[in-house]
């Protein structure tokens, strides 16, 4: 799909929510296409995701704090915006204050909304463009820790490749870890909720057939209900995923799912270096390019649909060159929190003003 066919796309009935709902339209600041659009290894296959920003309400900015502990006074002041999400179209529209959180966290899906090419933005109002162009003030150490536990995720999305032999209790030991990881990220996609409310463990099976299993204890007040659905569908779509290993793999292969984690672990190593030595964020991969496309094709795969050595020898290269930018960077330990609180303060007041 070329850009102006998604600018069009974006004019649809299918997309009426980003002027039709209240807390996007006029607020919106930033929109753009994630995913394989975004990093330039997209292909005709390739899903359409939609990424973007809009300022919080004048209300939100100035009275949900103070009015929040009284429930009947929602209707008044709004519920607290922190984003959008319509995963019909696998849309998420952050609001300013969020994303402002995220991009001070170095977070990968929130700090490449700020390094597309510039053709890629459908929307950029003035104050977007001002944020693009002081990215320079999230940018810190924290990304090896951030882009390092994305990655992770995908070698542990990889591994899942030789779980059909696991015995019992080791796979659900396994299990455990990919849930847990995929926890870390809840609070970056729906509701927060405190560290506590949702706990996974593993103890003596109840389970007919299983020696260990996964538990959970829940004490969650006061949470969204659309948000509680989303995530607990994450959790049991990746239990139900392990249930037959050989029909999980078979699908994986046919879904090329396997040769994008491979794609996506390296794609994060490359942003992380970049980010560590040249302290910019490069979103689009250009110059490898025909590497991950190559990666994505599945080269690097055998017959059966597993990585190849010749891929980890690869994923060992960049491994090195991470380790050299992360003891030669000149990036300070912490993001400059005094000019992200004075941008955030900039925004919100001109918000209130009626300026924006």
């Amino acid at each position: 799909m070329q850009i102006n066919e998604i600018k069009a796309k974006l004019n649809s009935d299918e997309y009426s929510f980003l002027k039709a709902d209240k807390h996007l339209g006029s607020n919106i600041i930033l929109l753009t296409a994630g995913g394989s659009y975004a990093y330039g290894t997209n292909n005709k296959n390739s899903d359409l995701d939609i990424r973007g920003c809009a300022v919080n309400s004048r209300m939100e900015i100035l009275a949900s704090g103070s009015f929040r502990q009284f429930t009947n006074m929602d209707a008044l002041v709004g519920e607290n915006f922190e984003q959008f999400t319509d995963s019909t179209t696998d849309t998420v529209i952050y609001s300013f204050n969020k994303l402002m959180f995220l991009l001070a966290n170095c977070n990968p899906n929130a700090i490449e909304m700020l390094g597309y090419k510039p053709e890629h933005y459908f929307y950029l109002s003035d104050v977007g463009r001002e944020l693009i162009d002081n990215s320079d003030m999230f940018l810190s150490k924290k990304a090896i820790n951030s882009f390092g536990k994305y990655a992770k995720q995908q070698m542990d999305g990889l591994k899942q490749l030789s779980t059909g032999k696991m015995p019992q209790a080791d796979l659900e030991e396994h299990i455990l870890h990919v849930l847990s990881s995929m926890e870390e990220n809840f609070t970056e996609k729906y509701s927060a909720y405190p560290d506590d409310a949702i706990k996974l463990y593993i103890d003596t099976a109840v389970q007919k057939g299983f020696d260990k299993e996964i538990f959970m204890d829940i004490n969650l007040h006061h949470y969204p209900l659309r948000d509680y659905c989303r995530l607990w569908n994450e959790l049991q779509t990746t239990v139900k995923n392990y249930t037959k290993a050989g029909k999980r793999n078979e699908k994986a292969a046919a879904h090329k799912k396997i040769a994008k984690h491979s794609m996506h672990l390296l794609r994060l190593y490359m942003m992380c270096i970049d980010i560590l030595e040249q302290q910019k964020i490069v979103t689009y991969r250009e110059k490898e390019h025909d590497l991950l496309m190559d990666i994505r094709n599945g080269k690097y795969l055998d017959a059966d649909d597993k990585p190849l050595p010749e891929f980890f020898e690869l994923v060992s290269e960049y491994e090195k060159k991470l380790e050299y930018a992360k003891k030669n960077t000149t990036l300070p330990d912490e993001p400059d929190y005094k000019r992200i609180m004075e941008f955030t303060a900039y925004v919100n007041e001109r918000v209130v003003k009626g300026e924006i």
